[in-house]
């Protein structure tokens, strides 16, 4: 199973809240919360294809265009599952996962889902009836290990094109 991992600065490594203008840009090889995750991927046998990342001010000045980009490179990557987050509790983050991978789905042949702390109220609200949203716990919260592997169990069950009905109940908002 191949997987796209989409992230801001924070969770990329490029910066920090301050840097929020960080340009849309792609790693080869696992960054960030991709790396936490490979052993509970190699499970499923999944593995992380590329991390592609945007600062969060980057998508708040203009989301309709870094959303097309992003899907733009999803398309040419061609992964079974593209994983948004998880963005745990942060806000700007969190709405971009959810819009992302509410337009991965409708405008290329992947699938993809959004993760994301109960923190995130709104977003949550906006998008929970479009996309999956695996639960996480906020930044530096209890219950991290147990986020990760119901987001590979998500991502496993897209990829395999499984009726997700029931994970949703058991692991989503």
């Amino acid at each position: 199973m191949k997987i796209i991992m989409i992230f801001d600065q924070i969770q990329a490594g490029l910066g920090s809240k301050d840097d929020a203008m960080v340009p849309l840009t792609g790693k080869k090889e696992p960054v960030g919360p991709a790396v936490m995750i490979e052993p509970f991927l190699k499970e499923v046998d999944g593995h992380v294809v590329a991390c592609l990342c945007c600062g969060s001010g980057t998508y708040l000045a203009d989301p309709d265009e870094v959303s097309r980009k992003l899907c733009a490179m999803v398309n040419k990557l061609n992964p079974d599952v593209v994983i948004c987050g998880p963005a745990f509790n942060y806000a700007d983050y969190a709405a971009m996962s959810a819009r992302v991978a509410c337009d991965v789905n409708s405008t290329t042949k992947s699938r993809a889902f959004a993760a994301m702390s109960e923190e995130n109220a709104d977003t949550i609200q906006a998008y929970k009836d479009r996309v999956a949203i695996v639960r996480t716990p906020k930044k530096g919260g209890s219950g991290l290990n147990d986020a990760l592997h119901n987001i590979c169990r998500m991502a496993k069950a897209l990829a395999d094109g499984q009726d997700t009905a029931q994970l949703k109940q058991e692991i989503c908002f």
